[in-house]
């Protein structure tokens, strides 16, 4: 491996493109994969992502574009993925060329639905990649927040801690600070479930609900987090860091969080179908509560207690009214 490490981010939205913003502060060069030839020719001619945080510029000197997922892998030692985890499996496949002593983070925050493992999980169990080449970069963080360059907070997990601390290196700038941590497992599933309590908090929003009961909701998610981390990877960790409750907070409250947007216009009424055509990016936790409550409740006597988790589920996948979904879970919250 070279001295100064190849990156590249594979994924063409907006969290994808604001590592990639993040990484050119501190690299003369960044890798960048995306399937849609029009987005990179775009990019090409026009500096900017023509989809997703259009108002980052970007040198094109810094820039290596491919929509070759086997040339950007053969092209880094860093490899960032940050392709939606309902599209994961689908662009694994196209890959021929070994990730044999890559090092794989992934920014992805869901479950592979094909396999309903995490992330790390999937690339190790499916690529054979070692649990010590494998991390994780979670919040609380925003894309568009990136894009103004407000300051804004990165936890970066891997259980080899000096890969943790190069990756950190290379995101960090007067605008983004990073944290270590060597939870990869617990880190990556509260990224997952929280994107599910965003869900719970939009419908709420859009039910009616006020501020005092999303205070209320909120409380309990992070609790119900905690169950649910701990009965999947029990060690010693601190719920209230900022890459738990932090990144729940900043995805339940948020305007930009776009599963608050799906959840919210659930609660308004329109049906999942209608909500995912009206937005233009992936809500995450769509996906997610699928894999998170059969994960649960494969567990049988050993599941956590997840009355949120359950409601959601029971809203988007069961087709059951939110209102009388709602007014049952504010029964069994405190």
């Amino acid at each position: 491996m070279s001295v100064t490490p190849k990156f590249a981010v594979f994924g063409g939205g907006s969290w994808a493109t604001a590592i990639v913003k993040m990484l050119c502060e501190n690299l003369e060069e960044v890798g960048w994969y995306m399937r849609s030839v029009y987005a990179l020719e775009h990019i090409k001619k026009e500096q900017h992502n023509p989809n997703y945080l259009s108002s980052v510029e970007f040198k094109l000197s810094q820039l290596r574009l491919s929509n070759d997922i086997n040339e950007m892998v053969d092209y880094a030692d860093y490899l960032i993925f940050v392709i939606p985890s309902a599209f994961l499996h689908e662009e694994l496949a196209k890959l021929t060329t070994s990730l044999d002593g890559k090092i794989v983070f992934s920014a992805i925050k869901g479950i592979v639905p094909e396999t309903s493992l995490i992330v790390g999980d999937h690339f190790n169990t499916h690529r054979g990649v070692p649990f010590h080449n494998i991390g994780v970069i979670t919040g609380p963080c925003h894309a568009e927040e990136v894009a103004l360059e407000r300051l804004s907070y990165l936890t970066i997990a891997c259980a080899d801690e000096e890969k943790a601390k190069l990756v950190a290196s290379y995101l960090s700038s007067d605008y983004i600070r990073c944290s270590i941590s060597d939870d990869v497992i617990g880190t990556e599933y509260a990224a997952m479930l929280k994107n599910i309590y965003a869900i719970a908090a939009g419908i709420a929003h859009g039910l009616g609900y006020g501020d005092n009961f999303q205070s209320v909701l909120m409380s309990n998610a992070i609790r119900e987090m905690k169950r649910y981390v701990k009965k999947v990877h029990k060690m010693k960790r601190d719920i209230n860091d900022s890459a738990y409750l932090g990144d729940l907070l900043v995805t339940g409250y948020s305007v930009f969080s776009r599963n608050r947007m799906f959840g919210n216009m659930i609660g308004k009424g329109y049906t999942v179908k209608s909500a995912q055509m009206e937005m233009s990016m992936v809500a995450e936790g769509y996906y997610a509560t699928k894999s998170a409550y059969h994960l649960n409740l494969q567990k049988g006597k050993k599941s956590a207690k997840t009355p949120i988790i359950n409601a959601v589920f029971e809203i988007l996948y069961e087709n059951k009214n939110p209102k009388l979904v709602f007014q049952k879970l504010t029964e069994k919250l405190n």
